[in-house]
């Protein structure tokens, strides 16, 4: 079969994938995006359970890319306050309404929503090349181009390939791109669930002994609000006992496990289960590539931030490609890719690291860091600049496309010579 030439391929037609591709239409680019579901499944995505906690700058990028319009309006739920509990105390540390103004942190949107309207977005600009229900054979890059053969035997050939595929991605492992991966040891139970008692748009992180609870608000406070989404954390074996109740054992079970703070638990949903596994790839770009989404960073779901650094990353490699286009640039030029990888990791380390660290104390039922998170949680809640500071880090009003600088430590430098070891 001939060759099939295109500027950039994308691996991955996930939200993160499909938001790049719309932020590059009307680039000029030749853009192909290819992906193993077909194209039903992308068209209408099944419900997953998974609700994803959106910036206001991951908002405004999304409005720029004409997506956030085709979400449906009852499946937007503003998010205005986030508490998180130690133990069995009452007492939390309050983050939003009295400190980060009058909007909202951010808003919850279903993930198979978001995907949809992807589609959408993509399927309408005749300049993007959706290729459905394809397989990946083999992915070879060198200094000229990039190449994807797929198992039918046609062969995409791209001066820039951005692998998409999710944080077990199979195109970053064909590229030899090391990759630290982390199992938490437990498992993810989400469901929609109907409680008693409203919840104020207000979301819960709860760091029990023995499991870590959330309740994400569904629907606006007035007049009802007591639809949630409750997501429990367990070791696998004692999920697979709440995972066997029938649906008013499972309500049950919940309202127990939140110690009656929803009050009476019903209309249970459908329940999913995810296991929680991190990763975090040693560079996110290489000759002739680019990580993008999971496949550079799989974030724990504790800060919800994961698809929101997905998103930063589309802004910034758009932005150097969009720039690329302007000047008919090479978009797998090594500069280019240096700039992107240094730039991406300096914003992401930081959130990842933390958020492993916040994972490893809350998760820690020893005496001692028992002692140790309350009194943070003590600390943190009585000093207002830090409560402040972190409800401007949660809702991320940055400037859509402004830029970070800082220490160039990439895969490659800019005249295309290998580079130290990534110390991440």
């Amino acid at each position: 079969m001939p060759t099939i030439d295109t500027d950039v391929t994308i691996i991955g037609a996930g939200p993160a994938g499909l938001c790049l591709a719309r932020a590059l239409s009307g680039t000029g680019l030749r853009v192909a995006v290819l992906e193993r579901e077909t194209e039903t499944a992308l068209r209408a995505p099944a419900f997953d359970g998974r609700e994803i906690a959106l910036t206001q700058r991951s908002v405004r990028l999304l409005q720029r890319l004409d997506l956030w319009s085709r979400l449906p309006t009852d499946e937007r739920h503003p998010l205005h306050e986030a508490r998180v509990f130690n133990g069995a105390s009452r007492d939390a540390l309050h983050v939003g309404r009295r400190f980060a103004g009058a909007e909202p942190l951010g808003w919850l949107v279903p993930n198979h929503a978001i995907r949809s309207a992807a589609f959408e977005c993509v399927a309408d600009a005749s300049d993007i090349e959706l290729h459905a229900g394809v397989c990946v054979s083999a992915v070879e890059t060198d200094a000229a181009n990039a190449r994807v053969r797929l198992e039918d035997g046609r062969v995409f050939a791209s001066r820039l390939l951005v692998a998409a595929d999710g944080r077990f991605s199979e195109t970053r492992r064909a590229l030899g791109i090391a990759t630290r991966m982390h199992d938490f040891g437990r498992v993810m139970l989400v469901c929609r669930v109907t409680h008693e008692r409203p919840h104020d748009d207000i979301a819960w992180e709860w760091f029990d002994h023995g499991q870590t609870l959330a309740r994400l608000p569904l629907g606006r406070a007035a007049p009802d609000g007591r639809r949630g989404s409750v997501v429990l954390t367990l070791p696998v074996t004692q999920m697979r006992a709440v995972q066997a109740l029938d649906d008013a054992a499972f309500a049950s079970e919940i309202a127990r496990r939140f110690d009656g703070r929803l009050g009476t638990v019903s209309e249970v949903g459908e329940r999913r289960i995810y296991p929680l596994v991190g990763a975090w790839a040693t560079c996110f770009a290489a000759t002739r590539a680019a990580l993008l989404g999971d496949a550079a960073v799989g974030m724990h779901p504790v800060t919800a931030h994961g698809f929101n650094l997905g998103l930063l990353g589309v802004e910034r490699l758009a932005e150097e490609l969009r720039t690329a286009a302007a000047s008919h640039a090479d978009p797998g030029a090594p500069a280019l890719l240096a700039r992107y990888d240094r730039v991406q990791r300096r914003a992401s380390a930081p959130l990842h690291l933390a958020t492993r660290g916040i994972v490893g104390l809350f998760t820690d039922d020893r005496p001692p860091a028992r002692v140790l998170r309350a009194g943070v949680l003590r600390a943190s809640a009585s000093f207002a600049p830090f409560r402040r500071l972190l409800a401007a880090m949660l809702a991320d009003r940055g400037p859509v496309g402004s830029r970070v600088t800082g220490r160039r430590d990439c895969p490659e430098q800019d005249d295309g010579r290998p580079r130290k070891a990534d110390r991440w």
